[in-house]
């Protein structure tokens, strides 16, 4: 992280109660920060600081539902429910790595990074939402917390049965974010109902390796058809498990079971909200569980697979991806933040040819982009709602390790005020949305030669 966290006029929300405390945890925040430095550091100076840090942000909590409740706030559930999560999962994790490494300056420096990284993104989106009236949709149909609590204990204490692997919950809401070398697996239920159950299974390539690969003693250094069709069946014992959770699934039939490509699994994770989206580090490499259901859920083609085709298509499947790491492997990756699904795709097959392009549709999709695979450059959209470029451009900045990402904003604006307004904010330049494909490769190509 950086020194200081500067304040900045955009924190304020215009809500005198909590645009205070919000200073106020940016000060404590800062005086932690000055007490890194120090080389003699006293542990329980340290201790107080963090605690005191927990209780102001405990308070300002309170203070920030009450009001939501005064308003009739109508995101109130999903908002309370992000200062719970932080409140009893994300806190109570750093504190125990703080205790088990006796307040190691790595474990110092992780709760710092994390904690200011939470509240600017927070004041910055979800706060800012309350006065805008709008609320944040992206996790509308998540299940209840307990649910959500249950389900990752599940998980976990299943990881470790199949595997003795001791893994941690880092987020109940992962965003369908790329994560290394990942495999797709995809299994769809059809319910005498004629509902639909989706679950989606990514495994990054090394945990397949560290687990699977162990087991068999293969000498592959890669995934291979005979490990990847051992890995599709312990899916599905995985699934099965899962299920038992669910009595409407107790007869219910696999209508489909696919390995996706990445971007075949961000079209089909876009197109509805899901129930569970929960993001592993198992120690060994990442896994993400997400899981929805309804009455249509989007279909997309993947590598279809059934008995009878089952080694050529896995065979398949793993020289397509062997042939996209090959094509991307040395490439420049370019993080492309657009609300806009047709302006993301007109940047794919822009920009496609010579780079790895990464997409998101918000600012904390775009964050949580950076820190699972962090781009050589951003091309981010200046005019976005709820948190717009400049403040998601203040985001990575907050943060040490991405603060020297470079940054092109993306404006539909060219006015001689909006042009000031953008050059403020010291971005490494702009591209008109009105330029044409060619002239836009063409300023990410002089960007990356220069």
């Amino acid at each position: 992280m950086g020194n200081q966290l500067v304040w900045n006029d955009r924190y304020n929300i215009g809500v005198n109660i909590i645009d205070k405390e919000h200073r106020k945890l940016f000060r404590i925040l800062n005086k932690l920060f000055d007490f890194g430095q120090q080389e003699k550091k006293s542990q329980w100076v340290c201790q107080e600081a963090v605690k005191y840090f927990k209780d102001h942000a405990f308070a300002h909590f309170k203070d920030e539902e009450e009001y939501m409740v005064s308003v009739d706030y109508a995101g109130f559930g999903m908002h309370k429910r992000i200062h719970d999560n932080f409140r009893e999962v994300t806190l109570p994790a750093l504190e125990k790595e703080l205790e088990l490494t006796d307040y190691s300056e790595l474990a110092v420096d992780h709760f710092l990074g994390v904690c200011a990284g939470w509240l600017v993104g927070h004041t910055l989106t979800e706060d800012q939402a309350i006065v805008s009236g709008e609320t944040i949709k992206q996790w509308e149909n998540l299940l209840p917390e307990e649910e959500q609590a249950v389900m990752g204990q599940d998980i976990i204490s299943q990881l470790h049965s199949m595997f003795r692997l001791n893994s941690r919950l880092i987020s109940n809401c992962y965003g369908g974010e790329k994560f290394g070398n990942g495999i797709y697996y995809r299994l769809i239920y059809n319910t005498k109902e004629k509902k639909k159950w989706e679950f989606l299974l990514v495994f990054e390539e090394q945990l397949l390796m560290n687990t699977i690969g162990s087991m068999m003693e293969t000498k592959a250094k890669t995934v291979n058809v005979m490990l990847m069709n051992v890995a599709r069946y312990t899916a599905r014992q995985f699934v099965e498990h899962i299920k038992a959770h669910f009595p409407a699934l107790s007869h219910a039939d696999v209508k489909e079971e696919q390995l996706l490509t990445y971007d075949q699994f961000r079209k089909v994770f876009e197109k509805h909200s899901p129930q569970f989206s929960l993001l592993f580090d198992t120690g060994k490499g990442y896994f993400a569980f997400c899981m929805a259901t309804g009455d249509l859920l989007a279909n997309e083609d993947g590598v279809s697979i059934i008995t009878e085709n089952a080694m050529a298509k896995v065979e398949k499947y793993l020289s397509r991806n062997r042939a996209e790491k090959t094509a991307v492997n040395g490439k420049k990756k370019v993080l492309v933040v657009d609300d806009s699904d047709f302006m993301l795709v007109a940047m794919r097959q822009i920009l496609g040819s010579d780079y790895e392009v990464l997409t998101a549709t918000s600012g904390l999709s775009a964050f949580r982009s950076i820190t699972l695979d962090r781009p050589d450059l951003v091309l981010l959209d200046y005019e976005m709602p709820v948190c717009n470029g400049s403040q998601i451009l203040e985001m990575i900045r907050s943060e040490q390790g991405f603060a020297d990402i470079p940054v092109i904003f993306l404006t539909s604006r060219v006015d001689k005020e909006s042009v000031r307004k953008v050059l403020e904010l010291k971005p490494q330049g702009y591209l008109s949305k009105s330029l044409s494909p060619e002239l836009v490769k063409k300023e990410v190509d002089k960007f990356f030669s220069a």
